[in-house]
């Protein structure tokens, strides 16, 4: 997940020098093994081999870990390479870095985290900066809030950490469409990350208006951030060889000194090295022949770990990933044994609030769940877990690293169960949505609506609504995307999706006209992948009835925006007695008191939906499971009553129960 240069300040009149190609030094690196556990856990063994070529002239005791910002006054050279190492203002410097993203945790506890980072022994905290949320609709900057990175990073820099910075345009981070904006697909012939005009002229805007507001930042000019990631994992995609050297000047033009970097898996990393940009590794696929890859294509110099990861994400629908705490620390121990630089994704992952999560294809369409915990070394509230403890032990005698006490853990709150009182049917708020619905001889995707200024939809729900006069068989032809409800005359009739393309539809001989709705979720875009080019949601072709393709289409945006639930309908808002049946919205109100605190919520006996906060989307739940709670901060809570809207697709229970501990699976 990162570039850099080689002997010399990474500026930009370096970066554009050639590092000199060199035969790898004999036995530099020899029996570089890593396993590859049941899970899809790949760990480092202990039988590494290094010849003193990687070692020469470190001290016994890794001090280059304790350099931070306040201990560095010269800042005429950036990170570079001297030798086996790094140097950070000509000083011996090692990277024990840890990820959190901003946007996954609530503002109001980023300093928390940070300081946590520091606790544990890291020195660099590595960032990920997601142009899909930052630019929403095409030519719209948000920065604001839970956005605000100028914010985080000044915090980075306040409690005496390094930034490495990732700043795209395709970061990955298992986020809707990689963190690509979703209106680039508005383009019927966009190509995402290469060189195709439509593209490069949005990331262009983009960097113009990204770019200015973090160059102050750099090390050389007094800030935290000593590295940027240019893209992420590029060789695994590679469709553009001319990409990646756009993407370099793009950076470098903008007025970017800090050492660049890429990251790349073990097969990818030949083909998504850049000349001049310092070529780091993600851990997956990474064997012998990987490192003499990338001494035949820099030079030997040091390693850098970018993505040292001890589980993947949760799918619904799958049992929950588990991690080896001693398989982990091992990895850890050889590494830093061997002066590896080394990154750890994730140190607190945080949340997948609102819709932001994306898909992965693991031989089949995989949903990623709300909580982004993936065996982070803090729990996705902000704890502590036992290998964040082993962690700190492990880093205070080896790396040198002075003792924090540590903090008293945030108290949680266990609320009494609510019950939704009131409820509004999801065919009754139609008419009080923000956009006229479009009218349409065939489907439209999400991505070729009209709404959002031209941006198209981004996520969240879509309807459609034609007539049709008999039933007969209903075929999708693979068009829903990624699961759509179908209803006729409101009653609900099954569901379309990859693998179930057909329902029969019944007639009603008692009327002439019948109302045919397909409810489509958006599930999340791919998150990597070439297919991501295909990735558009909702109905993306035609559907046929009786083998007819169904016509005159009036589609409804249901991206359940805050903008909508925030909005007082007390007109139509009905008692729920014992109406449990979605698709509907439930009211609910929480009585809090005047220190509200976390807590996590449970839906047991609800379906699947989403649940809203004081208009804060909270993110999905579904009762295929693993996920059984819903992280609520705080801070999102306030003193005396909080409104609970939950969107329920299927069938509810109306109570809600409040918990103190998360419960991600089994």
């Amino acid at each position: 997940m990162s570039p850099g240069l080689r002997g010399a300040p990474a500026g930009p009149e370096v970066q554009e020098r050639t590092i000199l190609l060199s035969e790898p030094r004999a036995g530099m690196m020899q029996a570089f093994l890593f396993l590859v556990r049941l899970a899809g856990l790949l760990s480092l063994t202990s039988r590494f081999l290094v010849t003193s070529a990687l070692q020469e002239g470190l001290p016994e005791s890794v001090v280059e870990a304790l350099l931070r910002p306040s201990h560095v006054s010269e800042r005429l050279v950036g990170l570079q390479v001297r030798g086996s190492n790094f140097t950070l203002g000509n000083m011996p410097f090692l990277i024990l870095s840890g990820t959190i993203h901003y946007f996954r945790v609530p503002r109001d506890y980023w300093k928390d985290s940070l300081l946590k980072l520091k606790a544990c022994g890291f020195n660099t905290v590595t960032t990920h900066v997601p142009w899909n949320l930052h630019e929403p609709r095409r030519g719209q900057f948000h920065y604001s809030g839970n956005l605000d990175l100028i914010a985080f990073i000044s915090l980075a820099s306040e409690v005496d950490l390094w930034v490495i910075l990732c700043v795209g345009p395709y970061i990955g981070s298992d986020l809707d469409l990689g963190g690509l904006p979703s209106w680039l697909l508005k383009d019927s012939h966009m190509k995402l990350r290469t060189t195709h005009k439509g593209f490069t002229a949005a990331v262009n805007r983009y960097f113009d208006d990204l770019i200015p507001k973090i160059r102050g930042f750099q090390f050389q000019e007094e800030g935290p951030i000593i590295a940027m990631q240019m893209e992420n994992e590029y060789g695994s995609y590679n469709l553009d060889k001319r990409y990646m050297p756009y993407i370099k000047n793009a950076l470098l033009s903008r007025g970017i000194k800090t050492m660049l970097m890429t990251a790349d898996t073990g097969q990818g990393l030949l083909k998504g090295h850049t000349p001049t940009v310092f070529a780091t590794l993600h851990m997956k696929s990474v064997r012998q022949k990987t490192y003499e890859h990338l001494s035949s294509a820099q030079g030997p110099g040091p390693v850098m770990m970018t993505v040292y990861t001890a589980r993947s994400l949760d799918g619904w629908g799958t049992p929950r990933n588990t991690l080896d705490l001693h398989m982990l620390m091992e990895s850890v121990r050889e590494m830093l044994k061997l002066r590896f630089s080394l990154n750890f994704y994730m140190f607190h992952g945080g949340t997948n609030f609102g819709f932001m999560g994306g898909a992965a294809f693991p031989g089949h369409r995989l949903p990623m769940v709300t909580s982004y915990d993936y065996g982070a070394l803090l729990t996705e509230d902000g704890g502590y877990t036992p290998e964040y403890l082993v962690f700190q032990e492990f880093f205070r005698p080896d790396a040198g690293v002075p003792s924090f006490q540590h903090q008293d853990h945030r108290p949680k709150d266990t609320y009494a169960p609510l019950a939704a009182g009131h409820f509004i049917s999801l065919w009754d708020t139609l008419i009080h949505q923000d956009d006229e619905p479009v009218r349409s001889t065939g489907p439209l995707s999400m991505e070729q609506l009209s709404v959002n200024e031209g941006s198209g939809q981004s996520a969240g729900y879509i309807l459609y609504e034609t007539v049709i006069t008999r039933g007969g068989v209903l075929n999708s032809d693979g068009h829903v995307k990624d699961r759509g409800q179908v209803f006729l005359d409101d009653k609900y009739i099954g569901v379309l999706d990859d693998t179930h393309q057909k329902l029969t539809l019944p007639s009603d001989h008692y009327k002439e006209f019948l109302t045919l709705r397909i409810l489509v979720e958006n599930q999340g875009r791919l998150a990597s992948g070439t297919s991501m080019n295909q990735e558009r949601k909702g109905l993306t072709g035609n559907i046929y009835l009786n083998g007819s393709p169904l016509r005159k289409f009036k589609i409804y945006s249901l991206e359940m925006q805050n903008k909508f639930i925030q909005r007082k309908l007390p007109n139509i808002w009905k008692p729920s007695f014992l109406h449990t049946v979605g698709p509907a919205f439930f009211l609910a109100l929480l009585r809090v008191g005047s220190q509200p605190k976390d807590t996590f919520m449970s839906l047991q006996g609800w379906t699947k939906g989403v649940v809203f906060i004081n208009g804060q989307n909270l993110g999905r739940y579904w009762n295929v499971g693993p996920q059984e709670t819903l992280y609520v901060p705080g801070p999102w809570l306030k003193p005396g009553l909080n409104e609970i809207i939950v969107f329920e697709e299927f069938k509810s229970t109306l109570l809600i129960y409040f918990t103190n501990t998360s419960q991600l699976g089994y």
